[in-house]
């Protein structure tokens, strides 16, 4: 049950606290029909659920099983809701919309606190948790949101909307957080692969928030980040490079693999999509390509954000973006690439990368040598190849934010 533990342990400590309360389903793709009522597999993660609670299964491992599979809460057969949480102690409340957030008490089955209650309007219904003036969003609900005060969660929302996910720990990379935004009614006709799953979406992430929600309103694209983790650097990278006298990466062939399963994941859970798109900013755009290239005609479009497209050639002497791409020639994917900063572009040191003027930031040289190497070898720009430059622009979240309906607007434009 190690994958169990590892849901439930991602799910834990991505759920931020509040001191205040918030004020405020997922639907099938394209062509599916609406749900009328608890599914087959609600039934089944009701029994599991009501098996915890009278102590014959491990609450853990229910919950984590229920959450990674139906979904928190669970709609009962009689149309109520199981509400559930290992919230520690305290004396627990359910608090949302449906009872005007003024909260009514959870019962306690051993380290378990839950509640099942009749909500007459689910659709879009926020909830949290609550123990005195601590309020807590359900570290496993499938559905969720953030207000003025942080992270909420949903009873099921045919809006726009974000869920979770976990991608389990594969090919010697670590298990990680998925964030999902899913369009309204759940409807879409694209699916976008994204890195760096913490920045894209959260308001209250520590060094800036994409708002990719924000940037795709109104669009039907499932937008999938993937959270990073501590190997970022290895699992971004294609090859190895030396920085500061350490040498890293070179696991991209993993990770494209594991990025591989979630897209499958997803596709299950959620429908198969018209086109399909892999993005990602510094290392991420870096990735993105090297997956493109790794997996062929699988994907429909790399988009790029300020890519490290000179990785291999930083302090050592391997094969960089540019020179993978050089011997493949013109192929089926769709290209966008971009960058801030400027530079002086000229190449010094004899690698074939006109990177070498002390003037050069934000990958500016790289990037605009890349896209007319691209074009060079065939591909078509506004067709299959686009590049932008932002003068000026700095290399950080906030610029990519800005920005980021750029390689959007070209995706969905597939």
């Amino acid at each position: 049950m190690r994958l169990i533990r590892l849901l439930f342990a991602i799910g834990m400590a991505s759920a931020g606290c509040s001191s205040e309360p918030g004020k405020s389903d997922s639907s099938p793709p394209t062509g599916a029909p609406e749900d009328t009522g608890a599914s087959e597999l609600e039934v089944v993660d009701e029994d599991l659920l009501r098996a915890a609670i009278a102590g014959e299964e491990d609450a853990l491992e229910a919950l984590s099983i229920v959450a990674d599979r139906g979904g928190l809460p669970v709609e009962t057969a009689s149309g109520t809701f199981l509400f559930a949480c290992l919230c520690g102690d305290g004396d627990w409340q359910l608090a949302g919309d449906h009872d005007g957030w003024a909260g009514e008490p959870m019962a306690r089955a051993g380290a378990l606190s839950w509640v099942e209650v009749a909500i007459d309007v689910p659709d879009g219904s926020r909830y949290k948790f609550r123990s005195g003036d601590t309020w807590v969003p359900d570290p496993l609900a499938r559905r969720y949101g953030y207000d003025e005060y942080g992270e909420l969660s949903l009873v099921r929302s045919s809006a726009e909307h974000l869920e979770r996910g976990v991608a389990p720990a594969a090919y010697g990379l670590d298990a990680r957080r998925l964030r999902v935004r899913v369009p309204a009614g759940g409807r879409f006709t694209h699916m976008l692969v994204a890195h760096d799953g913490q920045n894209l979406f959260d308001p209250f992430v520590w060094n800036g928030s994409w708002h990719l929600d924000d940037a795709a309103a109104g669009e039907p694209v499932l937008i999938v980040g993937i959270d990073n983790t501590s190997a970022r650097m290895d699992e971004y990278t294609h090859t190895t490079d030396i920085i500061d006298g350490q040498t890293f990466g070179g696991r991209a062939d993993d990770y494209a693999e594991l990025v591989h399963d979630v897209r499958l994941q997803m596709e299950d859970r959620y429908g198969v999509a018209e086109r399909t798109a892999v993005m990602g900013s510094s290392l991420g755009g870096l990735v993105s390509f090297a997956i493109a290239d790794i997996q062929g005609g699988d994907w429909d479009a790399a988009l790029s954000l300020s890519g490290t497209m000179g990785w291999g050639s930083i302090g050592a002497d391997n094969e960089t973006m540019l020179a993978r791409y050089a011997t493949a020639g013109h192929r089926s994917t769709a290209l966008y690439l971009d960058s801030g900063g400027s530079g002086t572009c000229v190449d010094t040191d004899g690698d074939d990368l006109q990177d070498d003027a002390p003037d050069g930031s934000d990958n500016y040289c790289e990037n605009r040598q890349f896209a007319d190497q691209l074009a060079g070898a065939g591909y078509g720009w506004d067709v299959d190849l686009w590049h932008w430059h932002e003068p000026g622009a700095p290399h950080s979240e906030a610029a990519w934010a800005a920005r980021v309906g750029q390689p959007l607007g070209v995706f969905m434009s597939l």
